[in-house]
């Protein structure tokens, strides 16, 4: 009907002419748009019209990326526990110190195949992700990531949140936030008689002593080399008795360093320090 129809071809080739975009056409005429199109396909648009139809498209599509800023594409919603459970403090945690919040993933390394097992199993758990792995040979780490908007959002929100939970928060929990910075940060050393603790953000340095007090361990913070450092016979057993190392977490005994030319656990050592004081 409608390509038989004169009056409307001709219409819709006088709209065309004016510089009436597809959309608007169909609007003016009910016809449907193969139809209009087949009739005004060898009228161009205006290089004005092409121009201006080009900058809406843009400015549509920044509207749209703004509306998804923070969000992860459709079907892919992030689980977000609200509260501070064990588990879910474990996981910020590492994530905080031995890790990487940035703007759209979360990355955890470490050469310790445990850690990484207990992270990854957690995030299974808790959000429902499988990682993705990396492992560079040269230096042994391992590395699982987590490309993901939303759940990067979150974590990064409940990392600045946690930083001031934990302060008030039960013994137990504090004792969790400190195992988990020694397991990352942590290196025990026999010679120097100490448990020392890297990190660069000064902020955590003194938050970790601050916890460190509430069980009646003394440290010192060296701002020289960004580390914290536990000595003294009374407060390394204090550190074995309420925090210390997680099992299975191992030196390198292949360290140029190492005066231990074989696989021994963190905790281990700390024993070997204390024993080794004269009673």
């Amino acid at each position: 009907m409608y390509k038989t129809d004169p009056l409307l071809i001709a219409k819709c080739r006088n709209l065309r002419r004016k510089g009436y975009t597809l959309g608007e056409i169909i609007k003016a005429t009910n016809l449907p748009k193969t139809t209009i199109f087949d009739h005004v396909r060898d009228i161009p648009l205006s290089i004005a019209m092409k121009e201006s139809l080009a900058r809406e498209n843009i400015q549509r599509l920044k509207e749209i990326a703004l509306r998804r800023k923070g969000k992860c594409i459709p079907g892919r919603i992030v689980i977000k526990p609200k509260g501070w459970g064990d588990k879910l403090i474990f996981l910020v945690a590492h994530f905080m110190f031995d890790g990487e919040i940035t703007s759209h993933s979360c990355v955890y390394h470490n050469r310790n195949m445990a850690l990484i097992g207990q992270v990854a199993s957690l995030m299974k758990r808790i959000f429902h992700l499988q990682p993705h792995n990396w492992l560079n040979k040269e230096t042994g780490v391992h590395r699982i990531y987590y490309t993901h908007v939303e759940l990067a959002r979150y974590v990064k929100e409940k990392s600045d949140k946690l930083k001031r939970y934990i302060k008030n928060a039960p013994s137990i929990k504090k004792k969790i936030f400190l195992r988990a910075f020694f397991d990352d940060e942590g290196s025990v050393h026999f010679d120097k008689k100490l448990v020392r603790g890297y990190q660069y953000n000064l902020e955590i340095l003194k938050l970790i002593q601050g916890l460190l007090k509430d069980f009646d361990i003394e440290s010192q913070i060296d701002k020289k080399y960004n580390e914290i450092n536990i000595s003294r016979k009374p407060n390394l057993i204090k550190f074995r008795d309420k925090i210390n190392f997680s099992k299975g977490i191992y030196i390198n005994p292949a360290r140029k360093n190492s005066i231990w030319k074989k696989k021994l656990e963190k905790r281990e050592i700390l024993d070997y320090i204390i024993s080794s004081y004269k009673k």
